[in-house]
Order: structure tokens, then C-alpha cells, then sequence
């Protein structure tokens, strides 16, 4: 039994704020990594079809025994796909690789601005959506301007948005916009790719509470109100990972962290990829 709380998305949805995301997991071995996140308690777990291991996913959500309806599944359409027509096409072959009749949560996963197909792409979740092969749409690695014309041209506003966040890049101004329109922030690469593990600030805080520096982030997270993803391959990590509802960070804990910040990116600049 998962004891990780939900956030309730503007919809009525409820996604567990703590999943895994499977990034650079080849589908080889993606189905061992999600069974051992299962065992753990997890419950959410955050693919694409980008990653090339949907099927995978799929494996061990069938191999689970659980019901259907202990798991959110997310999955995303590739930035090659964008457009009306392509993207239900894609959505078809993901729900096929993963072997589920639906998903709980479908994003873009890159704004991508040159091909400027983000809004005819959106128009594709919005009638998937309605016909109730997706439980809840949303983006990735949005930013302001792009997220407006979604709200402008479209009548479904994004549920979620997942972007790069962690000490280092916490996204104040975006984490704000999305507080006022009632979306769920969601953070990929919350760890900075492990290359804050090693920072003597974490070091101490996971000193003074006996954790890690990597669950200290983690709590971080999910102190901010943000949905958060660690990716890991390892058994003993993943159940790390989940392990952070026994302790709180204070406010002069909060602090500390908060003065990680150098706006330093581990992944693309949305504004320029794709």
C-alpha cells in the first residue's frame, strides 16, 4: 500500500505528489526498475514516448497484479509527433505500448517553438480528453508566454506542468504563474542530475535529520507543493527516494536550501530546443 499523499488537480484528479520517472531507462531493463519501485510503494510513474521504454512500463504495470486504478500512468508526446493528426496517432501507439486502455495524465513535452504546432497538438489531448481516453492534459516545459496562448486559444487549461526544478533552478516566477491559474507543478530532474548531492549545505541538513542529501531535496519538493519525480535504477535509491514522510524541514532549513539558487540548468532551455 502507497503512502504517498495526492494533490488534487484542478479537474477533481488526484496525482500521488511523489512518483518515478524512468529517463534514460532502456526498456530492457525499465520493467525490474518500475517492479522495484512498486515494491517500494510507488504507485505514479512518468514515461514518454521519447524514452523508448513504454512498453516496458507497460510490463510491469501488467505484471504488478494491482488493479488498473492504483496507478497514474503518464506518458508524453514526442516533439516529432506534435500537430492534430499526428498527436492522436501517437497517443494510439503509446496507449498500445504500455498496453492500457487509457493513461491518467498526457503531456507535450516540449513547447517547441519553432515548429509552432503546440496549440493544434493541445486541440488533439483536448478531444482525447473529452472522450475520456485521458483522465488529465498538461504540458512540459512550458513557459509563460506559450502556457497564455494555450489559455487564449484553447478552452482546456493545462492541469500540470512539468518542468526542470531543483535548489539550484527553483523557478519562482513560473511556480507562481501556475499557483494563480490552478496548475500542479511538477519537477523532472529534482536532483540536479546528482550534481548537488555532494553540496555541504544538503550534507549538513541530511545530517541533522538522518537523511540524505538526495532526500533532503526530495522533501524539499514536496514541501513546496511540487509533484516530484526522482529517477533512479537502483532498488536501494528508489526505496530512499520514497522514504521522506518521517521528517520536515524547517523554515531556516527552507532557507538554506533556497540559497542553492544559481539559475544553472542540467537539461534544454525550452526556448530554444526543439
Amino acid at each position: 500500500m502507497s503512502t504517498v499523499p495526492t494533490i488534487t488537480l484542478d479537474n477533481g484528479v488526484e496525482i500521488p505528489q511523489l512518483g518515478l520517472g524512468v529517463w534514460q531507462v532502456d526498456d530492457g531493463i525499465v520493467t525490474g526498475v518500475v517492479e522495484a519501485a512498486v515494491e517500494a510503494g510507488y504507485r505514479h510513474i512518468d514515461t514518454a514516448a521519447a524514452y523508448g521504454n513504454e512498453q516496458g512500463v507497460g510490463r510491469a504495470i501488467a505484471a504488478s497484479g494491482l488493479p488498473r486504478d492504483e496507478f497514474f500512468v503518464t506518458t508524453k508526446v514526442q516533439n516529432h509527433d506534435q500537430g492534430y493528426d499526428s498527436t492522436l496517432r501517437a497517443f494510439d501507439q503509446s496507449v498500445a505500448n504500455l498496453g492500457l486502455e487509457t493513461v491518467d495524465l498526457y503531456l507535450i513535452h516540449w513547447q517547441c517553438l519553432k515548429q509552432d504546432k503546440y496549440v493544434d497538438t493541445w486541440k488533439a489531448m483536448e478531444k482525447l480528453y473529452a472522450d475520456k481516453r485521458i483522465r488529465a492534459i498538461g504540458v512540459s516545459n512550458f513557459h509563460l508566454p506559450a502556457l497564455q496562448r494555450l489559455f487564449d486559444e484553447t478552452d482546456v487549461r493545462p492541469t500540470v506542468n512539468q518542468i526542470e526544478l531543483h535548489p539550484a533552478l527553483p523557478q519562482d516566477e513560473l511556480r507562481a504563474f501556475h499557483a494563480e491559474n490552478d496548475i500542479v507543478t511538477e519537477s523532472w530532474s529534482p536532483l540536479a542530475s546528482g550534481e548537488l548531492i555532494g553540496h555541504p549545505v544538503l550534507k549538513e541538513l541530511g545530517g541533522k535529520h538522518g537523511k540524505s542529501p538526495a532526500q533532503v531535496m526530495i522533501r524539499w519538493h514536496l514541501q513546496l507543493g511540487n509533484v516530484v519525480i526522482p529517477k533512479s535504477k537502483t532498488p536501494t535509491r528508489i526505496a530512499e527516494n520514497i522514504d521522506v514522510f518521517d521528517f520536515t524541514l524547517d523554515n531556516q532549513d527552507m532557507a538554506a536550501i533556497a540559497d542553492l539558487e544559481t539559475g544553472q540548468r542540467t537539461g534544454g532551455d525550452p526556448d530554444t530546443l526543439g
